[in-house]
């Protein structure tokens, strides 16, 4: 079988949706390959559903990172969706675009067009907000709905109350002007319901006569006729397909398949390819290096005299809520795993915050967000925002069906775990603090015997997880630059009519949750492939 279009997206994720949407906007073609399924699933669209797609192989591809120093020698279970909306179909809802400077500091790289001024345009472009914050900085006429919690938490106030008494200020919009501060999260939920890229753009341009939808398409090659990427070959069921773009083909798989495609299709480190057996079209040594990732780690505590999360949801109560999400779509099925935040300093004389805290009325047992404990708990977490720990993505064979080698080398840079260290002792003096001091009991994980800086960290080792915010390993960065894989236009050094258009292609260490940006930068490259002008920069 042989099929022709305009153009060819390789993965329906978070950037996937959002590029089918803009490209098939006008009479181009566009073919859409996914390798998952439909997103049919209930637990997909129920907010609190996450407990069950962390874990769902039919919507997840359930990578795993090699063992490290880091993680005490440790595989980290490492979540990528594998449905239509990709990540954003199975991630924490959570909306949060960064901090002005991070986007500054990509124009700073070398890379035009990505300051922060250049990129509010996009982000207001896909925003619909529902709620208060200063037009300045949103948006209310995209498909993205972002809402503000339907009901706050008792627990949540008394931690957001605490947390400000000690210094640090109530922000109400950290997608805002400033992101310093402490409050509720800006939410990808409408309704109580999960607002994905494939609900909020694909599914309003499914209809589209040019726009072609194929799920359960395994793709296993990128085709070239010397360097100029023509074709792409997947596999569906047990057919092979091939078929071929007239214009670009845009890789938007990820920050693990996109590198991974690469190499297996003769883009990237030449070493690396010929030890998988596969014949070099352009020797990119940044292929799959840089990788970087957010590692969290969770202090769990018990508190008495107020129900959590945690008894409401087993039993006669979650029968209740259950019936109370259906007819009201309210009640803990309708929240997101994160309710409250701050955004914080490690230490005095910083401009921005290095420190990123999250904080939910429910524990975990052994701290993994898939099953809750069974008393009254809340839980802290902490990471580094922008840590210096770089590792690689590497394909292990020649074949796509094989999992490649996720090795983001967590707190392997001494800078890492100092600031690590500083959060989580700021984390426990934020749930301990006076307004809380009427509920809590104790500290669950990892105890209060875990003092030194030394048990700390080696609680860190043998406990933390990564927060789903893998970027990098196709970075973006000028011709010149040797550790870039794409250019400011998001176009493959060295090869004609491919680009990398997702969280791969992100330079430095973003500082926060990585889907706000990523469909921004779907947003933005939309405007490149079809060779718009860039909306005007904003004026701040």
């Amino acid at each position: 079988m042989a099929d022709e279009f305009d153009y060819i997206i390789i993965g329906a994720g978070s950037a996937g949706c959002v590029l089918a949407n803009r490209l098939s906007a006008g009479d181009a073609t566009v073919c859409l390959l996914e390798a998952g399924g439909r997103d049919i699933s209930p637990m997909i669209h129920i907010p609190a559903g996450f407990m069950k797609t962390l874990t769902d192989k039919r919507v997840n591809w359930l990578f795993q990172s090699e063992p490290g120093e880091g993680t005490a020698g440790r595989r980290i279970p490492t979540p990528r969706g594998k449905v239509l909306g990709g990540s954003s179909s199975i991630n924490g809802h959570v909306y949060n675009r960064g901090p002005h400077n991070d986007f500054n500091t990509w124009s700073q790289l070398g890379n035009r067009g990505w300051s922060y001024a250049d990129v509010l345009p996009y982000f207001k472009r896909s925003e619909n907000r529902i709620g208060d914050g200063d037009d300045g900085y949103h948006g209310h006429d995209g498909e993205l709905a972002v809402t503000d919690i339907d009901e706050p938490d008792p627990v949540c106030d008394a931690f957001i109350e605490g947390v400000e008494k000690m210094g640090i200020p109530r922000n109400p919009d950290y997608n805002g002007a400033k992101q310093a501060g402490v409050g509720y999260f800006q939410r990808t939920i409408r309704n109580g319901r999960r607002m994905s890229t494939a609900v909020s753009f694909l599914n309003p341009a499914r209809h589209r006569k040019n726009l072609d939808i194929r799920t359960h398409a395994h793709v296993e090659r990128i085709l070239f006729e010397g360097r100029r990427a023509v074709a792409v070959r997947y596999r569906r069921g047990n057919k092979t397909i091939e078929i071929r773009a007239r214009r670009e083909i845009i890789l938007s798989g990820g920050s693990v398949a996109s590198p991974q495609l690469l190499q297996v299709s003769g883009v990237g480190p030449a070493g690396l390819l010929k030890d998988i057996g596969v014949p070099v079209i352009h020797d990119l040594p940044a292929v799959g290096e840089n990788l970087c990732d957010h590692y969290a780690v969770r202090i769990a505590n018990r508190i008495e005299g107020l129900r959590t999360i945690n008894e409401r949801a087993r039993g006669l109560a979650l029968g209740r809520e259950i019936g109370r999400w259906l007819l009201t779509r309210k009640g803990i099925l309708s929240l997101s795993p994160s309710l409250a935040y701050v955004f914080w300093k490690s230490h005095d004389g910083l401009d921005d915050p290095d420190l990123q805290f999250i904080f939910t009325p429910a524990s975990y047992m052994q701290g993994v967000p898939s099953k809750l404990e069974t008393y009254p708990g809340i839980t802290i977490a902490c990471w580094t925002m922008r840590p210096l720990s770089r590792g690689y993505v590497r394909a292990k064979t020649a074949q796509t069906q094989d999992a490649p080698a996720i090795q983001p080398n967590y707190l392997s840079h001494e800078y890492d775990r100092q600031v690590l260290l500083a959060g989580l002792r700021q984390g426990r003096r934020m749930v301990q603090s006076p307004a809380l001091s009427a509920w809590y009991d104790h500290e669950t994980t990892p105890g209060e015997g875990v003092q030194s800086d030394d048990e700390i960290l080696d609680y860190a080792r043998a406990m933390g997880t990564t927060v789903f915010h893998l970027m990098g390993s196709c970075r973006m960065g000028p011709s010149g630059d040797t550790n870039s894989v794409v250019d400011d236009e998001l176009r493959v050094h060295g090869i004609e009519g491919l680009r990398v258009v997702d969280a791969s292609v992100i330079p430095t260490a973003h500082s926060t949750n990585t889907n706000a940006a990523t469909i921004m930068i779907a947003e933005k490259a939309s405007d490149m492939i079809l060779g718009k002008a860039p909306l005007p920069a904003a004026e701040l």
